[in-house]
């Protein structure tokens, strides 16, 4: 029992297996990683291609950039090389990595240098290092080159020690989901006499680099990052070994970091600082946004710079998280001791001196409370510092603080305007408040700063125009010094709360509009019965709720994506946004506008995943188009589309129901129908059978009257087979609308007695008695189906009826009454409209079930063909047998001699 215990507990790591599984369906990257240009990535990477070319590995060069290096070159020659893709740009031709060529060609493996390079503008993705993804996803394994200052979470860094902005940077999960990382390294000795030797660049560059990037301290700074960099990832691919082969320890420490994320120019600095440190402790980290209830919506600029650190989090490895709570601190702390987060790092500003009036420092209140949990807290000058240059400055709103200044300052004059002659001509003791009161307007119309503000101008000119001594900046007495004091301080209370009061009242305005928006489209979605309906749905209120227009693509059963709906109307899809909208499909992610494909078209196309997979996608044209989205409106948007994706749901699942319904209904009528067949032609064939063999083997032998029956026996079986023969193709022919009865004026009397003879030849053994009144009226129809229908009904009464039947017919008001009645026992009340169904053979008291139920269907078949009703009724009188009524209009009789 030990063993097997120990052996359970020593089982591979189950997710461990999985990331395997999925990286065995992708190709494998290879990454030859450099401290800086000129260290030989390319060079080593042409070397060990050449020796696989020549062991017979199919191998092409997608791109390779020599920078003029004659040893590269020369490796490059004799290797397969894919023609570049020539792109016009402002009348320039720029020569870019080909993918589709790549894609057709699908090599074993394939060679892309510069990972890190910016495509043109007209290429499918802005990145090469999103080239290399899609070839992984297609199978193809590809080897690259980078140098570490190209790294995402590395880019501040090399721009701190450098002094040089990396502007093209790689995600670092790009270096993590690699198959393996080659570090080529150089001592910086040697690579700086590489570059004096004009083996890295000509030599005017070569001396401007020496005096900027290529310095002795610079190189060894770059090497250390390549160096640690490398030997973390080394340590990865080794607790991934150890884990799928279930080795025991040492495992990787059980860290877990928070970083806190605002919005201020420090927050992105936050970020890259934490990435920094989770991928040193080897541990996995989340970036919190936590926002203060009721200020949700307040600042633009604000929550652009949240959204810009939350996204360049989540390409960093993060998994972002976003909260509401009044006390952001204890927010904070509360997520942290749920998610068993071991350190939060956490930015500190220098904050100005209102601000630090109007609420305590978040980082303080952090560390205050944090008793379990350490805190690293960012300072804004090591973040000004990394970046290498000033903090990125806000675009404030201009026009916004303009509006401020100018209500602060109009405010405080008409109180100054209001107040005068009423100091003057009525000398009132508390003019204060009319200066309160502009304090009020202020909030109310521009905001906390404007109240402030207003605040501060009211004490002064309160104090040079009606504190003594006038018109000057003095106070005599001091109870006024006091007074005064007292009314700033209230003022700017005051005006705090009321533009709070403001604020708050403007962000939940928006919530319930946006509030009202979604219920309006949850109900038009509650009534859409249909797939187009959902999506036209969808599209108009994108349109309205995003001021933009919305397209509605599905792919139909041909595979082709095309146009379902489109608000305002579009007829067709250019071809890049057609392939945006095919990417986004297929691969389940944004594509086109403010994504990483096809950056550049009108479009931005989201899929509308649901639990079937992606079945439609969404593309949205903004009539602006900004560098991102407002958090609202990605909050609706997402709303949208996850109340589109339920819809689709549902309609499918509806459709589905349908023809469930529809194929369990044919099932049924299938099953009944077999079971008919069985009996209902086994028998009278098994009666045909044994007469005719009785006959042929005993022949002569038999005695006349014994002859006689077995012939009697074959005809009355053969005129049952063909009466029911008859029955199926009556009722295939009603069913498929083939039925086409004349409309001729028939004597109802006349059918009803042919009838009649027809089945006293048929059964024998039935006794029906007719009651016709004489003065019967002809009706519109077929005499041959009148005949039918009363000869089907006489079947019926001959089976269950007890041996007798009766036939009456009069005129009832303007339609003729034919019933027929039997002696049975009679049909339940619940059935009476169930016996008219195909093959339904139950419902009778007995509960015999004689013949294949499909006499009393074909007769409301016809009946309804001839314009007519049928009914059963079960009398009540005698509780007994059962009465099958039909009326048939009486059209207009034609006059005495007239010609019907």
């Amino acid at each position: 029992m030990a063993e097997a215990g120990n052996e359970f507990e020593r089982r591979p790591d189950p997710d461990a297996l999985l990331a395997l599984a999925d990286r065995e369906k992708r190709g494998k990257l290879r990454v030859f990683l450099g401290a800086a240009p000129g260290v030989g990535k390319t060079y080593a990477m042409l070397a060990r291609a050449r020796a696989l070319a020549a062991d017979g590995v199919d191998l092409v060069i997608g791109l390779v950039e020599t920078h003029g290096r004659g040893e590269t070159e020369a490796l490059a020659e004799g290797l397969e090389t894919l023609p570049r893709r020539k792109i016009d740009y402002r009348g320039r031709t720029l020569e870019e990595f080909d993918i589709d060529a790549a894609l057709a060609r699908h090599p074993a493996l394939i060679l892309v240098d510069e990972l890190a390079h910016s495509n043109a503008p007209e290429s499918r993705h802005p990145k090469r290092w999103q080239d290399v993804e899609e070839l992984l996803d297609s199978g193809v394994d590809v080897w690259t080159a980078l140098n570490i200052q190209h790294l995402e979470s590395l880019a501040d860094v090399v721009a701190r020690i450098t002094g040089v902005a990396v502007r093209e940077t790689v995600p670092d999960r790009v270096l993590q989901d690699a198959a393996e990382v080659v570090l080529v390294d150089v001592t910086p000795d040697e690579l700086l006499q590489r570059l004096n030797e004009g083996k890295v660049y000509v030599p005017d560059m070569a001396r401007r680099a020496v005096q900027h990037f290529f310095t002795a301290r610079n190189l060894t700074a770059l090497r250390e990052l390549a160096l640690r960099r490398t030997a973390e990832r080394v340590d990865d691919q080794m607790v991934d070994y150890l884990r799928q082969s279930a080795i025991e320890g040492p495992w990787a420490t059980s860290e877990r970091l928070l970083v806190c994320v605002g919005g201020d120019d420090l927050s992105e600095y936050v970020v890259r600082a934490g990435a920094r440190l989770a991928t040193g402790l080897n541990a996995p980290w989340i970036a919190l946004h936590v926002e203060r209830a009721g200020e949700e919506e307040q600042d633009a600029e604000r929550l652009r710079r949240v959204d810009d650190a939350l996204r360049l989090a989540e390409r960093l490895g993060a998994d972002v998280e976003r909260v509401v709570g009044h006390d952001l601190a204890g927010e904070t702390l509360r997520f942290a001791r749920r998610e068993n987060i071991t350190q939060i790092v956490v930015g500190r500003s220098h904050a100005g001196l209102l601000a630090r009036l109007r609420r305590r420092s978040l980082t303080d209140e952090i560390v205050r409370r944090s008793d379990d949990i350490a805190v690293q807290v960012i300072t804004e000058s090591r973040a000004n510092v990394a970046e290498g240059a000033r903090p990125r400055k806000a675009r404030s709103a201009h026009g916004e603080f303009w509006r401020g200044l100018g209500a602060t300052l109009a405010s405080v004059a008409f109180a100054i305007l209001v107040a005068w002659p009423l100091d003057v001509w009525l000398r009132l003791p508390n003019l204060g408040m009319i200066f309160l009161a502009s304090v009020v307007f202020c909030a109310l119309a521009a905001g906390v700063w404007s109240a402030v503000a207003a605040s501060i101008l009211s004490f002064f000119a309160f104090d040079f125009f009606f504190v003594e001594p006038r018109y000057q900046f003095s106070i005599s007495q001091a109870h006024e010094f006091l007074s005064l004091l007292v009314y700033t301080f209230v003022a700017i209370v005051t005006g705090s709360l009321a533009g709070r009061v403001r604020e708050q009242s403007r962000a939940m305005r928006a919530r319930a509009e946006a509030a009202q928006s979604l219920f309006e489209f949850s109900r038009e979605l509650s009534s859409a019965a249909s797939l187009d309906e959902v999506l036209w749905a969808a599209a108009v209120h994108a349109q309205k709720a995003l001021d933009a227009k919305c397209v509605a693509l599905l792919v139909p059963k041909d595979g082709e994506l095309t146009i379902s709906a489109a608000w305002p109307p579009i007829d067709r899809l250019d071809a890049k946004e057609e392939a945006a909208a095919r990417w986004a499909y297929e691969r389940g992610e944004p594509a086109g506008l403010r994504s990483g494909t096809l950056p550049n078209i009108r479009f931005e196309f989201r899929p509308l995943t649901t639990s079937r997979g992606v079945m439609a996608v969404i593309g949205l044209e903004p009539k602006a188009a900004p560098e991102t989205p407002s958090a609202q409106s990605e909050r609706m948007l997402t709303a949208i589309l996850e109340q589109t994706a339920i819809a689709i749901d549902r309609s499918l699942l509806a459709g589905e129901s349908v023809r469930v319904a529809a194929l369990e209904e044919s099932e049924k009528l299938r099953t009944t129908l077999l079971a008919s067949l069985s009996h209902d032609l086994r028998t009278p064939l098994a009666s045909i059978t044994g007469a005719v063999t009785s006959l042929r083997q005993l022949g002569d032998r038999l005695a006349d009257t014994d002859r006689l029956d077995l012939l009697a026996s074959i005809e009355e079986e053969a005129a049952r087979l063909s009466r029911f023969i008859v029955n199926l193709l009556d009722m295939s022919r009603i069913e498929s609308g083939a039925l086409a009865p004349r409309r001729e004026l028939v004597d109802v009397g006349d059918a009803v007695r042919s009838a009649m003879e027809r089945s006293r030849k048929e059964f024998p053994d039935l006794k029906v008695s007719a009651s016709l009144a004489p003065d019967l009226p002809a009706i519109r129809g077929d005499a041959g189906l009148l005949g039918q229908i009363v000869f089907n009904l006489l079947d019926n009464a001959h089976k269950y009826g007890g041996g007798q039947a009766s036939v009456y017919a009069r005129r009832d008001g303007d339609d003729l009454l034919l019933t027929v009645t039997d002696e049975g026992l009679g049909v339940k009340p619940a059935d009476l409209e169930r016996i008219f169904e195909k093959f339904y053979r139950g419902g009778r008291v007995d509960g015999r079930k004689a013949g294949a139920g499909l006499g009393l269907s074909i007769c409301r078949g016809l009946v309804e063909a001839m314009g007519g009703t049928v009914v059963a009724q079960s009398p009540a009188i005698r509780r007994k047998g059962t009465r099958i009524v039909l009326r048939f209009p009486i059209p207009p009789q034609p006059r005495r001699g007239a010609v019907a």
